[in-house]
């Protein structure tokens, strides 16, 4: 699920605050905060070794993982398999949506401000270019940020069967081929459902938008009962590839304790 602001709610689910990075991620921060204090012409070099040899540490992680390797695993991972900068592709989501197949109901719907997509009249690089120009030293202190969303659902969203999932993602300059999502779903350290989906090639600088179907697991009443009563245990990680290369890792978390009044 994509880690926006929220477009619209409805009485099934809404997004909550993004959570916040995992302290290993705090930390690689503050260290990449402190490490560039201006220094002598030596502490200037030794930092920008450290920084290739970090980059070239990531860039290896990043290749490591294949879709053999997400697929086998046995429960949410500590942290993430790709550093934020593996997106290559500059692929960015723009707008998820949910819908209930059987009834066609809108169940949820998140999107970008309209000012933060690529505007009419500019250029990809104008954009980039006036986006870098506004941002803060708050704004890129956190690499991680944006990749871990929390959800918070009503019961009843546990009841459905299936649903379609309609996202929105433009593409950068480079072509993607063989685009693919990877979802696991767990509760604990339980493996709830694994989604595969192809989202195929796309062209350089386009706008894309597809529905993939989502069949819901049939549950155990005594399981659902403990995911209500567990907000926020139940997790996910979502893997993203281009032919076969890592190149996202999004977290989110899910409560279904929604409308619940204690």
């Amino acid at each position: 699920m994509l880690g926006q602001q929220p477009l619209a709610m409805s009485v099934v689910g809404k997004q909550l605050n993004p959570v916040a990075a995992t302290s290993s991620s705090s930390s690689a921060a503050t260290n990449s905060s402190n490490s560039s204090v201006s220094g002598s012409n030596e502490t200037n070099a030794a930092v920008s070794a450290t920084a290739g040899a970090s980059a070239l540490t990531n860039a290896s992680k990043d290749l490591s993982v294949t879709p053999e390797h997400v697929l086998h695993l046995t429960k949410i991972t500590d942290d993430y398999l790709c550093s934020a900068n593996a997106n290559v592709f500059e692929i960015d989501f723009t707008r998820f949506k949910i819908r209930d197949l059987e009834s066609g109901a809108v169940l949820f719907e998140i999107a970008k401000p309209p000012s933060e997509q690529f505007p009419d009249g500019l250029s990809v690089e104008d954009t980039m270019l006036a986006a870098a120009e506004e941002l803060t030293l708050d704004d890129t202190a956190d690499p991680n940020a944006g990749r871990y969303v929390r959800y918070q659902f009503t019961p009843a969203f546990l009841n459905l069967k299936t649903v379609g999932a309609t996202v929105e993602f433009t593409v950068g300059s480079q072509p993607v081929n063989n685009f693919r999502m990877i979802e696991r779903h767990f509760f604990r350290d339980r493996l709830l459902k694994t989604f595969d989906f192809e989202f195929g090639y796309c062209i350089p600088y386009s706008k894309n938008t597809c529905e993939h179907i989502y069949e819901f697991p049939n549950l155990p009443p005594d399981l659902v009962a403990e995911m209500i009563s567990s907000p926020f245990e139940t997790r996910s990680d979502s893997f993203y590839f281009v032919e076969n290369r890592l190149v996202m890792h999004n977290k989110a978390d899910y409560a279904y304790d929604g409308g619940i009044i204690l």
